[in-house]
């Protein structure tokens, strides 16, 4: 989430506007068709998601939070997958930090570890512990607490006090609930959590179990209806897609600025070089169920899918039509086929650290110093990310766009600002 600096594209203004037989009209309907299909398929999965949830909260066995944990994984699929709309879309810039801001001050929440901590200068509420804190005060503001509501944790706790790691919603909130704190550091394991947590009676550990139940049950029907809502924006005559089509030019520098601004410094400087850096497992994005790997991977894929213009959806079925590629092509076959090549050659660094963590060499042991394999790996993909942010920009060139700023990062863009 955290933004520093820009990236600022070089963009070259041609002596001329490129003569086009394929309609940019065409490619920006299919960038919104499948913008559409991906908010859908967030929704779907994340309804699976509460079905797991339910069941849990029903009766909390280890068979249940495995199945609600296996249910959030694979909801991250498909969103994953629509962050390439950021950047470019400020609607849906606007919205994402309701859904997938990270990373987050877990203490406000749930118990933690006494290694963690407590309040502190830049966080009062960073151990408040909501499902422990029927009542608490807020800005000198008495706020009961006693029923844990969407409304609650989206109007009321959600970034207290403008505190951006006070993430009291989305897919980060109900991962830290359903795994608990990682506190392996660079060792093996994620997330311990027992289904115990969420029993009833005299098999609850860790009390308010009833109260966890409300907040994870609050949090994923919030959750829905956020997915609800920006699936409409896509849709035909939605809010999203109307502004996307509104000027042609504009809406293809959106899908570019998408496509830099994730590749370069989100991706690339704030989820993958910062944490290298520091070597801290904690700058992992989902650090409490060590699915990070993951996370990299659908993020690439997602600009990958947007320039190739497809996209299969989680029932299998393909969503396609004229492309960004097809645009590229009729003005510079080379060019396409260059960043088509770099599309491919970062996801197979991305693959690489997937494959490695799905074989045991979770990516919070990458992290750790002095392990030159889990270094390799992280900079294999950082590098392509960096590559490929390269060619996006000859594409706005080559394009007869205005000059884009892709969003930047000090870990990419001044080192030394990172320790300081």
């Amino acid at each position: 989430m955290k933004r520093t600096q820009f990236f600022m594209s070089a963009a070259l203004l041609a002596c001329a506007t490129p003569v086009l037989a394929l309609e940019k009209s065409a490619v920006l309907d299919t960038y919104a068709n499948i913008a559409e299909a991906k908010f859908a398929d967030s929704l779907v999965t994340a309804q699976r998601l509460k079905t797991a949830v339910d069941a849990l909260l029903a009766d909390a066995s280890a068979e249940n939070l495995a199945t609600a944990r296996a249910a959030w994984i694979a909801s991250r699929v498909p969103y994953q997958q629509t962050e390439v709309y950021r950047f470019g879309n400020a609607i849906v810039d606007d919205w994402e930090g309701k859904v997938n801001a990270w990373p987050l001050d877990e203490g406000l929440i749930d118990y933690v570890d006494a290694s963690y901590g407590g309040p502190s200068d830049e966080n009062e509420h960073a151990a408040l512990n909501i499902v422990a804190t029927p009542t608490f005060t807020l800005s000198g503001k008495e706020i009961d607490a006693s029923a844990i509501t969407p409304a609650l944790l989206s109007e009321t706790l959600h970034e207290a006090d403008g505190v951006e790691a006070n993430v009291a919603t989305g897919y980060h909130a109900i991962e830290f609930l359903l795994w608990g704190q990682d506190l392996n550091g660079h060792g093996v394991g994620a997330g311990a959590r027992s289904a115990s947590d969420f029993a009833s009676g005299d098999a609850c550990t860790n009390g308010n179990c009833d109260r966890r139940g409300e907040y994870l049950k609050a949090a994923t029907d919030l959750l829905i209806s956020d997915l609800e809502w920006m699936a409409a924006q896509w849709a035909t005559g939605g809010a999203a897609r109307s502004e996307l089509t509104a000027d042609e030019d504009a809406g293809l520098a959106a899908i570019l600025t998408g496509m830099g601004s994730l590749s370069y410094g989100e991706q690339a400087g704030e989820r993958m070089r910062l944490g290298l850096m520091l070597n801290d497992p904690e700058e992992e994005h989902d650090c409490f169920s060590d699915n990070t790997h993951n996370s990299h991977y659908f993020d690439g894929l997602g600009v990958q899918n947007v320039y190739l213009g497809e996209y299969v959806r989680v029932d299998g079925s393909l969503v396609s039509g004229p492309s960004l590629s097809d645009l590229v092509a009729e003005v510079n076959a080379d060019l396409d086929a260059e960043m088509q090549n770099k599309l491919s050659t970062t996801m197979m660094a991305l693959g690489r650290i997937k494959t490695a963590a799905e074989a045991g060499f979770a990516y919070d042991q990458m992290l750790e110093r002095g392990n030159e394999a889990g270094e390799a790996l992280v900079m294999g993909g950082v590098n392509g990310l960096i590559d490929q942010t390269k060619s996006i920009e000859r594409v706005v060139s080559a394009l007869d766009l205005s000059a884009i700023a892709f969003e930047g990062s000090d870990s990419l863009d001044d080192p030394e600002a990172v320790f300081q």
